[in-house]
């Protein structure tokens, strides 16, 4: 079986673990500090606070903006329920938009119908790898946290995603473009946040007494992430060369590939088609021993009953992921695009 998705580790990551392992001082510590500065200059972004989960970074994100009870947050339906989690951990409004049918990323024309003198922040997430238009998004004027769970190492007209908001978040869940099986960090330029970010993230020993949280991260995973940072740039060559693999294949049926856009750099976290038979396409390449999947499980405002998102719901209905890990071989990726033809040569 060739899996949807799977971490890319090797004997360094195995020994940068064992190293700290054996040092017995697991907590957060020295690794997590090399992963907030390593990161952070690898962004061009001068402060990082590494958390616990890329969850964990939205939540204390909002909080350090002063996002509370009442106040609006803007974030796209097309993503997962993580986003919708961290603005009702602070009492805010979530106010949904609809998303861009070629991009997969937030729209910002919906973005702009829907600001209100309540509006406190806009969540942008850069799909699948793919930056969305950040400098049309940051024109609104409202504060911008980047989620950058799917995107680092992605450039938007030459600079890296996350070095555009006010803050941006990553993930380094077990299948995301970094692994440390669970992780996430916080870039910021804003000194004064770092500070409140810093303080938030951990409850012990603090002079005076506020509610924080246990969202540090270990030494343990940091000491992963440090490693797998190091092999980025190799990583993201791959995914391309696999996603290149696959156009080629598509091309020479004449069917839609991923759509490139100039000055913005796809990085295929993802590698997604619409398919007019989705299902069909699942199960059939499933049986081929082909794992593929639906890259979003369910929109966020059908969680709600709300209409009036048809470009959501047309990528809900259609869109298809296809394994495009830096694991996959050679042989495998193959497999895939003979696979992938087939398919679609049928439909």
């Amino acid at each position: 079986m060739i899996f949807h998705s799977r971490p890319t580790l090797d004997q360094n990551d195995f020994d940068s673990v064992l190293d700290v392992l054996k040092s017995g001082r697991l907590a957060q510590g020295e690794q997590v500090a090399g992963l907030e500065d390593t990161l952070s200059s690898y962004a061009g972004v001068r402060n990082g606070v590494a958390v616990s989960s890329g969850t964990a970074a939205l939540h204390l994100s909002l909080l350090a903006l002063g996002v509370g009870n009442g106040d609006e947050v803007i974030i796209p339906s097309y993503v997962c329920c993580a986003l919708l989690n961290a603005v009702k951990y602070v009492n805010a409004v979530p106010v949904i938009a609809d998303i861009d049918r070629f991009t997969f990323n937030i729209d910002t024309s919906d973005i702009k119908k829907r600001i209100t003198g309540k509006t406190k922040a806009i969540i942008v997430p850069h799909m699948f790898g793919l930056p969305a238009d950040i400098d049309e998004i940051l024109s609104f004027g409202i504060p911008v946290v980047e989620d950058c769970a799917q995107s680092i190492g992605a450039k938007y007209r030459g600079r890296y995603t996350g070095s555009f908001g006010v803050c941006s978040i990553f993930s380094f869940y077990a299948t995301k473009m970094l692994a440390t099986g669970e992780g996430g960090m916080i870039l910021s330029d804003d000194d004064k946040l770092a500070g409140i970010l810093r303080d938030l993230r951990d409850y012990d020993e603090k002079d005076g007494y506020s509610v924080r949280y246990n969202y540090k991260m270990t030494d343990i995973q940091a000491a992963l992430g440090i490693s797998q940072l190091k092999k980025l740039p190799s990583f993201i060559g791959r995914r391309k060369k696999i996603a290149g693999l696959y156009n080629k294949a598509l091309n020479e049926i004449s069917f839609p590939v991923p759509a490139a856009f100039e000055g913005r750099e796809h990085i295929y976290y993802r590698y997604v088609l619409l398919l007019d038979n989705s299902s069909g396409f699942i199960e059939n390449m499933l049986k081929m021993g082909i794992e593929c999947r639906r890259p979003v499980f369910k929109p966020l405002h059908e969680y709600f009953g709300l209409s009036g998102y048809p470009v959501t719901r047309e990528v809900m209905d259609r869109a298809v992921s296809i394994p495009v890990y830096p694991l996959l071989g050679d042989e495998e990726t193959h497999k895939i695009s003979v696979g992938i033809k087939e398919m679609l040569l049928k439909c």
